[in-house]
């Protein structure tokens, strides 16, 4: 079963730019090395992402889809393949990110949202330390103080090219078991 690699950022590009052509790149790069990819579907740093994974020889029928805010399948950039209507708007950033590994490049609010959501989902985040936004400011950073995984530097991994980020996917990616279960209350000393 192919591996699900969760793409976030922008939702709008600037044409011709770093963060659109990295974008491109990056799904490209995951089709060829066989994950499927998983977005929100709303253009931008998404369907870019998508355009890069149908340009890839390896590209199939089901490699991407699209976790959408709304209940309108419509609403969408036309380049998945699986549609997912959520309606639970900016409250789908725990099923965007609940995937094998999360790959971030630029973004605003509702990307910090969905790293902040892989986070606390204990799954693994490389960010884009080269296309501004979000992704750049946590790249190589721990989130939060919490200890999620032992024994590793657990930490969001940064990156500045396709190439840097599958080595760091391939080499993190099984370190990484744990899955969410629920907010456990803590333990009071004493």
């Amino acid at each position: 079963m192919k591996k699900i690699i969760a793409v976030i950022g922008d939702r709008s590009l600037v044409k011709g730019s770093l963060e659109e052509k990295i974008a491109f790149q990056v799904g490209k790069a995951l089709d060829e090395a066989g994950y499927r990819i998983q977005a929100g579907g709303m253009g931008g740093v998404m369907e870019e992402v998508y355009k890069g994974a149908r340009s890839a020889s390896t590209y199939q029928e089901g490699d991407t889809i699209a976790i959408l805010p709304s209940f309108d399948k419509n609403d969408q950039d036309g380049l998945a393949d699986i549609v997912i209507p959520t309606g639970l708007d900016i409250m789908r950033s725990g099923i965007v990110t609940d995937c094998d590994f999360v790959v971030a490049i630029g973004g605003g609010a509702g990307t910090l949202s969905e790293i902040c959501a892989a986070w606390a989902l204990y799954r693994p985040i490389v960010a884009f330390k080269n296309c501004g936004g979000w992704a750049s400011k946590v790249a190589g950073i721990k989130l939060d103080e919490h200890t999620r995984y032992e024994g590793f530097d657990d930490r969001i991994f940064s990156c500045s090219s396709p190439e840097e980020m599958l080595k760091i996917i391939k080499e993190k990616m099984p370190l990484y078991v744990k899955y969410h279960s629920g907010i456990k209350m803590a333990k009071k000393n004493g």
